[in-house]
Protein backbone atom coordinates (compact mmCIF):
# COMPACT_ATOMS: atom_id res chain seq x y z
CA UNK A 1 0.00 0.00 0.00
CA UNK A 2 2.81 2.23 0.79
CA UNK A 3 4.62 1.81 -2.50
CA UNK A 4 1.48 2.50 -4.37
CA UNK A 5 0.75 5.31 -2.70
CA UNK A 6 5.05 6.91 -3.42
CA UNK A 7 4.19 5.97 -6.93
CA UNK A 8 0.82 7.83 -7.38
CA UNK A 9 2.46 10.79 -5.69
CA UNK A 10 5.64 10.57 -7.58
CA UNK A 11 3.66 11.08 -10.83
CA UNK A 12 1.33 13.50 -9.74
CA UNK A 13 4.89 15.52 -8.97
CA UNK A 14 5.92 14.52 -12.27
CA UNK A 15 2.46 16.05 -14.04
CA UNK A 16 3.11 19.33 -11.67
CA UNK A 17 6.59 19.81 -12.92
CA UNK A 18 5.86 18.81 -16.59
CA UNK A 19 3.19 21.96 -16.71
CA UNK A 20 5.13 24.49 -14.67
CA UNK A 21 7.84 23.76 -17.19
CA UNK A 22 5.17 24.08 -20.15
CA UNK A 23 4.20 27.30 -19.28
CA UNK A 24 7.75 28.99 -19.34
CA UNK A 25 8.28 27.04 -22.74
CA UNK A 26 10.17 29.71 -25.40
CA UNK A 27 7.44 30.13 -28.61
CA UNK A 28 9.44 30.10 -31.48
CA UNK A 29 7.99 32.74 -34.40
CA UNK A 30 6.95 31.34 -37.64
CA UNK A 31 9.80 32.08 -40.27
CA UNK A 32 8.86 34.86 -42.54
CA UNK A 33 8.15 33.62 -46.12
CA UNK A 34 11.51 34.88 -47.91
CA UNK A 35 10.93 37.45 -50.84
CA UNK A 36 13.26 35.94 -53.79
CA UNK A 37 14.63 38.40 -56.98
CA UNK A 38 12.09 37.82 -59.47
CA UNK A 39 12.47 37.55 -63.27
CA UNK A 40 11.94 40.45 -65.25
CA UNK A 41 11.37 39.90 -69.08
CA UNK A 42 10.05 42.61 -70.26
CA UNK A 43 13.48 44.56 -71.45
CA UNK A 44 15.63 41.42 -72.52
CA UNK A 45 17.69 39.25 -70.82
CA UNK A 46 19.32 39.79 -67.38
CA UNK A 47 16.70 42.05 -65.69
CA UNK A 48 15.33 41.63 -62.09
CA UNK A 49 12.81 43.28 -59.89
CA UNK A 50 14.34 45.24 -57.58
CA UNK A 51 12.85 43.90 -54.34
CA UNK A 52 9.92 46.17 -53.30
CA UNK A 53 9.35 48.20 -56.72
CA UNK A 54 8.15 47.93 -60.29
CA UNK A 55 11.47 48.63 -61.38
CA UNK A 56 13.94 46.20 -63.52
CA UNK A 57 17.51 46.21 -62.77
CA UNK A 58 19.76 44.63 -65.36
CA UNK A 59 23.79 44.68 -63.59
CA UNK A 60 26.44 44.30 -66.70
CA UNK A 61 29.91 45.55 -67.59
CA UNK A 62 33.35 43.70 -68.59
CA UNK A 63 37.18 43.33 -68.07
CA UNK A 64 39.12 44.03 -70.19
CA UNK A 65 43.44 44.19 -70.89
CA UNK A 66 45.10 45.18 -74.11
CA UNK A 67 48.93 44.79 -75.36
CA UNK A 68 49.50 47.23 -77.88
CA UNK A 69 53.08 47.05 -80.37
CA UNK A 70 54.02 49.33 -83.03
CA UNK A 71 54.78 52.62 -84.31
CA UNK A 72 54.27 56.02 -82.64
CA UNK A 73 50.59 57.48 -83.38
CA UNK A 74 49.19 53.77 -83.25
CA UNK A 75 48.33 51.42 -80.38
CA UNK A 76 51.40 51.39 -78.46
CA UNK A 77 53.19 52.67 -76.61
CA UNK A 78 56.28 54.24 -78.38
CA UNK A 79 58.04 56.98 -77.09
CA UNK A 80 55.49 58.04 -74.42
CA UNK A 81 57.44 56.17 -71.30
CA UNK A 82 60.27 57.06 -69.21
CA UNK A 83 63.74 57.35 -70.18
CA UNK A 84 65.17 55.35 -67.43
CA UNK A 85 68.99 54.75 -69.30
CA UNK A 86 69.12 58.33 -70.75
CA UNK A 87 69.93 57.10 -74.25
CA UNK A 88 66.72 58.51 -76.00
CA UNK A 89 62.71 57.66 -75.98
CA UNK A 90 61.71 54.25 -75.15
CA UNK A 91 59.31 52.45 -77.54
CA UNK A 92 57.68 49.63 -75.66
CA UNK A 93 54.30 48.00 -75.32
CA UNK A 94 51.23 49.30 -74.52
CA UNK A 95 49.26 47.77 -71.39
CA UNK A 96 45.48 48.84 -70.23
CA UNK A 97 43.57 47.00 -67.82
CA UNK A 98 40.09 48.04 -67.79
CA UNK A 99 36.46 47.19 -65.87
CA UNK A 100 33.60 48.96 -66.62
CA UNK A 101 30.91 48.37 -65.12
CA UNK A 102 27.42 49.29 -66.54
CA UNK A 103 23.06 49.19 -65.20
CA UNK A 104 20.49 49.26 -67.00
CA UNK A 105 16.79 50.16 -65.64
CA UNK A 106 13.36 49.95 -66.63
CA UNK A 107 9.79 50.96 -65.57
CA UNK A 108 6.55 51.52 -67.63
CA UNK A 109 4.55 54.60 -66.24
CA UNK A 110 1.63 56.59 -67.65
CA UNK A 111 3.92 58.66 -70.00
CA UNK A 112 5.87 55.83 -71.42
CA UNK A 113 8.64 53.78 -70.40
CA UNK A 114 11.43 55.17 -68.03
CA UNK A 115 14.35 54.46 -68.57
CA UNK A 116 18.37 54.81 -67.25
CA UNK A 117 21.74 53.53 -68.04
CA UNK A 118 25.09 53.98 -66.95
CA UNK A 119 28.80 53.25 -67.72
CA UNK A 120 31.82 53.49 -65.47
CA UNK A 121 35.42 52.85 -66.43
CA UNK A 122 38.41 52.39 -64.26
CA UNK A 123 41.70 52.07 -66.14
CA UNK A 124 45.33 51.42 -65.08
CA UNK A 125 48.02 51.92 -68.17
CA UNK A 126 51.86 51.58 -68.79
CA UNK A 127 52.41 55.28 -69.93
CA UNK A 128 52.06 59.03 -69.00
CA UNK A 129 49.47 59.62 -71.88
CA UNK A 130 48.99 60.21 -75.33
CA UNK A 131 49.59 64.46 -75.83
CA UNK A 132 48.20 64.66 -71.99
CA UNK A 133 45.08 63.18 -72.61
CA UNK A 134 43.80 61.46 -69.60
CA UNK A 135 41.49 58.96 -71.22
CA UNK A 136 44.52 57.89 -73.99
CA UNK A 137 44.73 54.06 -73.40
CA UNK A 138 48.53 55.30 -73.07
CA UNK A 139 47.46 56.78 -70.00
CA UNK A 140 47.91 55.70 -65.96
CA UNK A 141 45.24 55.12 -63.94
CA UNK A 142 42.31 57.00 -64.61
CA UNK A 143 38.26 56.72 -63.94
CA UNK A 144 35.37 57.88 -66.38
CA UNK A 145 31.76 58.78 -66.34
CA UNK A 146 30.62 57.50 -69.70
CA UNK A 147 27.19 57.08 -69.68
CA UNK A 148 24.94 58.38 -67.34
CA UNK A 149 21.54 59.42 -68.48
CA UNK A 150 17.41 59.18 -67.56
CA UNK A 151 14.99 58.82 -70.31
CA UNK A 152 11.34 58.96 -70.24
CA UNK A 153 9.77 58.26 -73.33
CA UNK A 154 11.43 59.68 -76.47
CA UNK A 155 13.15 62.11 -74.04
CA UNK A 156 16.58 61.53 -72.82
CA UNK A 157 18.82 64.19 -70.43
CA UNK A 158 22.06 63.44 -68.97
CA UNK A 159 25.63 62.29 -70.14
CA UNK A 160 25.97 60.53 -73.60
CA UNK A 161 27.38 60.49 -76.57
CA UNK A 162 26.89 62.47 -79.60
CA UNK A 163 23.69 61.65 -81.58
CA UNK A 164 26.23 62.57 -84.31
CA UNK A 165 27.88 59.11 -83.71
CA UNK A 166 25.52 56.91 -82.28
CA UNK A 167 22.54 57.62 -84.14
CA UNK A 168 24.13 57.04 -87.46
CA UNK A 169 26.30 54.49 -85.55
CA UNK A 170 30.14 54.13 -85.22
CA UNK A 171 32.84 53.03 -88.17
CA UNK A 172 32.82 49.43 -87.94
CA UNK A 173 33.95 46.83 -86.08
CA UNK A 174 37.77 47.69 -85.38
CA UNK A 175 39.09 48.14 -82.39
CA UNK A 176 40.60 51.63 -83.48
CA UNK A 177 37.66 52.69 -85.79
CA UNK A 178 39.16 56.72 -85.41
CA UNK A 179 42.69 56.53 -87.23
CA UNK A 180 40.52 58.96 -89.63
CA UNK A 181 38.23 60.56 -86.65
CA UNK A 182 34.02 60.74 -87.41
CA UNK A 183 33.21 63.17 -84.92
CA UNK A 184 33.46 64.07 -80.82
CA UNK A 185 31.79 61.98 -78.92
CA UNK A 186 31.20 63.05 -74.34
CA UNK A 187 28.79 65.33 -74.12
CA UNK A 188 25.83 66.31 -72.04
CA UNK A 189 22.67 65.80 -74.03
CA UNK A 190 19.01 66.74 -74.27
CA UNK A 191 17.38 64.33 -76.61
CA UNK A 192 14.00 63.41 -78.32
CA UNK A 193 14.04 60.09 -80.15
CA UNK A 194 10.67 59.07 -82.75
CA UNK A 195 9.90 55.75 -83.69
CA UNK A 196 6.93 55.29 -85.93
CA UNK A 197 7.18 51.58 -85.50
CA UNK A 198 7.64 50.86 -88.99
CA UNK A 199 11.53 51.02 -89.77
CA UNK A 200 11.47 55.09 -89.74
CA UNK A 201 12.93 56.93 -86.61
CA UNK A 202 14.20 60.39 -85.77
CA UNK A 203 16.32 61.86 -83.52
CA UNK A 204 16.86 66.11 -82.42
CA UNK A 205 19.58 66.57 -79.77
CA UNK A 206 21.02 69.64 -77.95
CA UNK A 207 24.49 69.27 -76.92
CA UNK A 208 27.25 71.14 -75.01
CA UNK A 209 30.46 69.07 -76.52
CA UNK A 210 33.10 68.20 -74.44
CA UNK A 211 36.79 69.35 -73.70
CA UNK A 212 38.46 72.46 -76.35
CA UNK A 213 34.85 72.05 -77.87
CA UNK A 214 32.82 72.89 -74.89
CA UNK A 215 29.66 75.11 -75.97
CA UNK A 216 31.15 79.25 -74.90
CA UNK A 217 27.36 80.64 -75.10
CA UNK A 218 24.03 79.87 -74.46
CA UNK A 219 23.49 78.62 -77.92
CA UNK A 220 23.62 74.69 -77.65
CA UNK A 221 25.24 72.70 -80.68
CA UNK A 222 22.27 70.78 -82.64
CA UNK A 223 21.81 67.50 -83.74
CA UNK A 224 19.16 66.09 -86.19
CA UNK A 225 19.14 63.06 -87.84
CA UNK A 226 17.00 60.53 -89.64
CA UNK A 227 16.72 56.35 -90.49
CA UNK A 228 15.21 54.02 -92.45
CA UNK A 229 15.93 50.41 -91.46
CA UNK A 230 14.65 47.16 -93.29
CA UNK A 231 15.79 43.39 -93.07
CA UNK A 232 18.34 44.35 -95.79
CA UNK A 233 19.77 47.24 -93.78
CA UNK A 234 19.43 50.68 -93.33
CA UNK A 235 19.77 54.10 -94.78
CA UNK A 236 20.62 57.13 -92.04
CA UNK A 237 21.87 60.87 -91.87
CA UNK A 238 22.77 63.11 -89.51
CA UNK A 239 23.44 67.01 -89.86
CA UNK A 240 24.87 68.91 -86.92
CA UNK A 241 25.56 72.64 -86.00
CA UNK A 242 28.76 73.76 -83.88
CA UNK A 243 27.21 76.72 -82.20
CA UNK A 244 31.09 77.75 -81.50
CA UNK A 245 32.37 78.51 -84.64
CA UNK A 246 28.85 78.40 -86.30
CA UNK A 247 29.79 75.88 -89.09
CA UNK A 248 27.46 72.90 -89.99
CA UNK A 249 28.31 69.08 -90.71
CA UNK A 250 26.31 66.07 -92.03
CA UNK A 251 27.62 62.51 -92.83
CA UNK A 252 24.92 59.84 -95.00
CA UNK A 253 25.11 56.22 -94.35
CA UNK A 254 24.55 52.98 -96.18
CA UNK A 255 24.24 49.38 -94.22
CA UNK A 256 23.62 46.48 -95.56
CA UNK A 257 23.34 42.88 -95.10
CA UNK A 258 24.06 41.22 -97.53
CA UNK A 259 23.99 37.43 -95.96
CA UNK A 260 23.58 35.81 -92.69
CA UNK A 261 27.47 35.88 -92.60
CA UNK A 262 28.30 39.27 -94.67
CA UNK A 263 27.63 42.87 -93.47
CA UNK A 264 28.89 45.75 -95.23
CA UNK A 265 28.65 49.73 -94.72
CA UNK A 266 29.94 52.76 -96.29
CA UNK A 267 29.96 56.19 -94.38
CA UNK A 268 30.59 59.83 -96.03
CA UNK A 269 30.76 63.16 -94.32
CA UNK A 270 31.20 66.43 -95.16
CA UNK A 271 31.50 69.88 -93.05
CA UNK A 272 32.50 73.50 -93.73
CA UNK A 273 35.54 74.92 -92.17
CA UNK A 274 35.70 78.63 -93.02
CA UNK A 275 35.68 79.35 -89.14
CA UNK A 276 38.45 76.75 -88.34
CA UNK A 277 41.77 76.41 -88.97
CA UNK A 278 41.77 72.83 -89.60
CA UNK A 279 45.79 72.60 -88.90
CA UNK A 280 45.51 70.90 -85.45
CA UNK A 281 43.89 68.42 -83.81
CA UNK A 282 42.24 70.93 -81.36
CA UNK A 283 40.02 73.56 -84.00
CA UNK A 284 38.48 71.62 -86.12
CA UNK A 285 35.09 71.30 -84.16
CA UNK A 286 33.52 68.80 -81.87
CA UNK A 287 31.57 67.85 -85.41
CA UNK A 288 34.36 68.05 -88.62
CA UNK A 289 37.11 66.17 -86.42
CA UNK A 290 38.38 64.80 -90.18
CA UNK A 291 41.70 66.84 -92.58
CA UNK A 292 39.28 69.01 -94.84
CA UNK A 293 35.88 69.27 -96.05
CA UNK A 294 35.14 65.48 -96.66
CA UNK A 295 35.66 62.05 -94.98
CA UNK A 296 34.47 58.74 -96.29
CA UNK A 297 34.81 55.24 -94.10
CA UNK A 298 33.76 51.67 -95.39
CA UNK A 299 34.54 48.28 -94.29
CA UNK A 300 31.90 45.65 -92.52
CA UNK A 301 32.11 42.42 -90.76
CA UNK A 302 32.34 38.63 -92.19
CA UNK A 303 31.14 35.75 -89.72
CA UNK A 304 33.21 32.84 -90.47
CA UNK A 305 31.31 30.32 -87.79
CA UNK A 306 29.30 31.29 -84.33
CA UNK A 307 32.77 31.60 -82.84
CA UNK A 308 34.92 33.41 -85.40
CA UNK A 309 34.44 36.62 -87.30
CA UNK A 310 36.44 39.22 -89.29
CA UNK A 311 36.04 43.06 -89.08
CA UNK A 312 37.71 45.75 -91.70
CA UNK A 313 37.62 49.35 -92.18
CA UNK A 314 39.19 51.77 -94.83
CA UNK A 315 39.31 55.57 -94.01
CA UNK A 316 40.62 58.75 -96.29
CA UNK A 317 39.93 62.29 -96.02
CA UNK A 318 40.63 65.60 -97.72
CA UNK A 319 43.58 65.88 -96.41
CA UNK A 320 44.68 62.81 -97.65
CA UNK A 321 45.19 60.70 -94.42
CA UNK A 322 44.35 57.48 -94.67
CA UNK A 323 43.49 54.73 -91.85
CA UNK A 324 43.69 51.13 -92.47
CA UNK A 325 42.25 48.48 -89.67
CA UNK A 326 41.26 44.70 -89.71
CA UNK A 327 41.33 42.19 -86.82
CA UNK A 328 39.66 38.57 -85.94
CA UNK A 329 37.71 38.41 -82.68
CA UNK A 330 37.27 34.98 -81.42
CA UNK A 331 35.06 34.08 -78.66
CA UNK A 332 37.01 31.30 -77.10
CA UNK A 333 33.70 30.35 -74.68
CA UNK A 334 30.59 32.25 -74.47
CA UNK A 335 31.27 35.74 -72.58
CA UNK A 336 35.47 35.92 -73.25
CA UNK A 337 36.48 37.10 -76.87
CA UNK A 338 40.33 37.28 -77.90
CA UNK A 339 40.74 40.35 -80.59
CA UNK A 340 44.26 40.46 -82.50
CA UNK A 341 44.03 43.59 -84.70
CA UNK A 342 46.69 45.50 -86.81
CA UNK A 343 46.12 48.74 -87.69
CA UNK A 344 48.08 51.04 -90.86
CA UNK A 345 47.94 55.14 -90.69
CA UNK A 346 49.13 57.40 -93.31
CA UNK A 347 49.00 61.36 -91.80
CA UNK A 348 49.65 63.18 -94.95
CA UNK A 349 49.17 66.39 -92.45
CA UNK A 350 51.66 66.02 -89.94
CA UNK A 351 53.20 69.09 -88.47
CA UNK A 352 56.15 69.31 -86.80
CA UNK A 353 54.24 71.15 -84.24
CA UNK A 354 52.07 68.62 -83.62
CA UNK A 355 51.14 68.63 -79.74
CA UNK A 356 53.11 65.26 -79.52
CA UNK A 357 56.82 64.72 -78.54
CA UNK A 358 58.52 63.50 -80.66
CA UNK A 359 55.95 63.91 -84.01
CA UNK A 360 54.36 60.82 -85.43
CA UNK A 361 55.85 59.54 -88.52
CA UNK A 362 53.63 59.84 -91.39
CA UNK A 363 53.12 56.29 -92.19
CA UNK A 364 52.94 54.28 -89.22
CA UNK A 365 51.72 50.22 -88.23
CA UNK A 366 50.91 48.98 -85.14
CA UNK A 367 49.07 46.32 -83.73
CA UNK A 368 46.39 45.30 -80.90
CA UNK A 369 45.57 41.98 -78.77
CA UNK A 370 42.52 42.07 -76.71
CA UNK A 371 40.90 39.87 -74.26
CA UNK A 372 37.51 40.96 -72.94
CA UNK A 373 35.28 38.71 -70.66
CA UNK A 374 31.89 40.44 -71.04
CA UNK A 375 28.74 39.84 -68.51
Amino acid sequence: MNIKSLLLGSAAALIAVSGARAADAVVVAEPEPAEYVKICDVYGAGYFYIPGTETCLRIGGYVRYDIGVGDANSFDGANHVADHMGDGDHSTYTKNARFALKTWTGQETELGTLKTYTELRFNFGNGYGDAGDPNSPLAGGHSSVNFAWIQLGGLRVGKDESAFDTFIGYAGNVINDTLVPYGGFDTNVVQYYFDAGNGFSAVASLEEGSGTDTIDSYVPHIVGGLKWTQGWGAITGVVAYDSNYEEVSGKVRLDVNVSNELSLFIMGGYGSDDNLTDFTSNDRGFYKPWGGNWAVWGGGTYKFNEKTSFNAQVSYDDFKNLGVAANVAYDVVPGFTVTAEVDYNHADNVLDSFPINPAPKKSSLGGILRFQRSF
